[in-house]
This record gives C-alpha cells, structure tokens and sequence, in this order.
C-alpha cells in the first residue's frame, strides 16, 4: 500500500438523501485496495455512525480518513453544539435526536456505543457551542 492514503470528505447539515456517502465511498476504496473485508466493514459501519450523527447534531463537518498498512484512522470534526455529557451520549439508547429524525429511521441512540464497538480505539474531544472532533482508529 504504501504511503498513508489520505481521503477528505464535507458531510452537508440535515441531507439525509446524501447521509452515507462517505462512508460508502470509503468501503469502496478500501475493498479495491484490498483490505480484509473484517476491517472494511468496522471502518464502513463506524464511520456511517459518526456521518450519521453529524448530519442530525451538528450541523455537518469535515471527515478525513488517513489508511496507512497498519490501520484507518477516521477524524470527524464538527462545528455543532458539542455534547454535555459524553458518558450519557455513550448509553446505547440514549439520544437527543428529533421526532422527525427518529421517524426517518435515525436517532435511535446507537451512533456513538456502535462506533466505539467497531473500533479499536476512539476518542472524543468536545467543546459545547464549538464542536465535537471524535478520532477513531481501526488496526489492519
């Protein structure tokens, strides 16, 4: 593979016909490349979570995705409210999301446990009323 690949992606705020896209072009690059199909589907799975999230929370953000032979590091940056308190927003089931973003299906409160659980190491840096980056890395 190498040097580092670095891939960038802008998550638009509330378009969420085009939720996803990232993280699929991600998975798809990743298959070419020939990355086991274990680690493709935790990158794929993690970074459409935080995708997700950023779409309902925040206003939208940045994505950079930088794979390297030893792992895919994911950094999600936001500019949104931030998040008060991380050990409730890490409770499977806990979400602050809208009834009209829980009736398209999203919001169920799965977004961050699920992302920690497909990654092999996530942190969350965030500040209230500047933003949340949430850095994850998936070992090859």
């Amino acid at each position: 593979m190498g040097n580092a690949i670095v891939l960038k992606y802008h998550v638009s705020t509330e378009d969420f016909t085009r939720a996803g896209e990232a993280s699929s072009d991600v998975k798809g690059k990743l298959k070419q490349m020939g990355v086991s199909p274990a680690a493709v589907r935790k990158v794929a799975i993690a970074m459409y979570e935080g995708e997700i999230n950023m779409v309902i929370h925040a206003r939208g953000g940045e994505i950079t995705v930088e794979i390297t032979p030893e792992q895919i590091k994911m950094v999600l940056a936001d500019v949104g409210p931030g998040i008060p308190d991380i050990d409730k927003a890490m409770q499977a089931g806990w979400s602050t999301a809208p009834d009209e973003v829980r009736n398209l299906g999203f919001g169920a409160g799965m977004g961050l446990p699920n992302m920690k659980k497909y990654t092999d190491h996530m942190e969350i840096e965030t500040e209230l009323g500047v933003g949340t980056t949430i850095t994850m890395l998936v070992n090859l």
